[in-house]
């Protein structure tokens, strides 16, 4: 449900890297030409061409796209074409070392933790380890405080199963310990944090389908009742995550345009890390949500090669 619109007749590695090749070369650089080849590959596309790039010029594709370009398009297209697990890896390294208060800048953890396959987050934790010479847990450790620090290292550390396997004896038992701890104000207890950083998210999410159900208001719900503090927030994030991600990237994207200028690095994680995931439900989402356009909100709050290549995408025909 990705909204990557790749050609039905790909080019070749060598072509593809002597069309980005010529791009660089002589005056000026090509964008059109860059958003073109670079916009329209998959993950997999991406690394031959990176490899094969290197092979063909004895150069970095990353360092040859960093000298050439500017801004946040150079951001943007240099996070889309890293490796999935090496960009959330450096992604994740850059707001941890910032040692922010509040939660926003842990967002980027939590999508990898919840959002995202438990295939991805283990390779995320071994291109962090490769990168960094420590592990993500370690850092984690080391910049976020009690109570967010234990949520965190359970969700990072976890490997859930990642199958589709529902057992609703265990949803009604573990929405009832889910509701014991938000009402007594516990949401950092041991279990609570066991449940949703060790179950599939296909049972969690039926543990909060009949969280809801039986106790008359979405978990998330109850849980911002318990006050606005940071644990409240990150609960919420990490609900929204595993049970829609949809409604997490929308409100993300959302947040970014909103108010006094624009939240590039914000706006730019969520398209490129969800454009061959659920770009096409984030879509749907944004317009329930907002009564708005994801498209014309995108293009309104951003201008040049870098709405042009954000659309791109998003699977407009630039």
């Amino acid at each position: 449900m990705g909204t990557l619109r790749v050609p039905v007749v790909v080019p070749s590695p060598d072509q593809d890297c002597e069309r980005l090749k010529k791009a660089f070369d002589g005056w000026g650089t090509d964008e059109a030409a860059i958003i073109w080849v670079l916009g329209h590959r998959n993950a997999s596309q991406r690394r031959i061409i990176r490899d094969r790039y290197q092979q063909l010029y004895n150069e970095s594709l990353i360092d040859s796209l960093y000298s050439e370009l500017s801004g946040d398009y150079r951001k943007a297209v240099i996070l889309w074409t890293q490796d999935p697990p090496e960009r959330d890896a450096k992604l994740a390294k850059d707001e941890l070392k910032t040692k922010k208060e509040g939660v926003k800048h842990l967002k980027v953890i939590v999508e990898i933790a919840c959002a995202s396959s438990p295939h991805h987050l283990m390779a995320v934790r071994q291109a962090y380890c490769s990168l960094f010479d420590c592990s993500l847990e370690e850092d984690i450790v080391s910049t976020v405080s009690p109570p967010l620090r234990k949520l965190l290292l359970g969700l990072v550390s976890s490997y859930r199963y990642d199958k589709e396997l529902v057992d609703n004896m265990i949803a009604k038992s573990e929405a009832a310990t889910l509701h014991e701890a938000i009402k007594t104000k516990q949401l950092d207890h041991d279990q609570v944090v066991w449940i949703l950083s060790t179950r599939n998210v296909f049972q969690l999410r039926a543990t909060f389908d009949y969280y809801k159900l039986h106790y008359g208001k979405p978990i998330d719900k109850d849980i911002m009742s318990c006050g606005k503090g940071d644990l409240e927030s990150l609960l919420k994030m990490v609900i929204w995550c595993i049970h829609f991600p949809e409604k997490h990237f929308a409100e993300v994207i959302r947040d970014s345009i909103m108010g006094l200028g624009t939240d590039e690095d914000s706006l730019t994680r969520a398209i490129v890390t969800r454009a061959e995931i659920d770009t096409m439900k984030i879509r749907g989402e944004y317009n329930m949500m907002y009564n708005d356009s994801l498209d014309n909100a995108v293009t309104g709050d951003t201008s040049g090669d870098y709405r042009n290549f954000l659309m791109t995408l998003l699977g407009a025909k630039i």
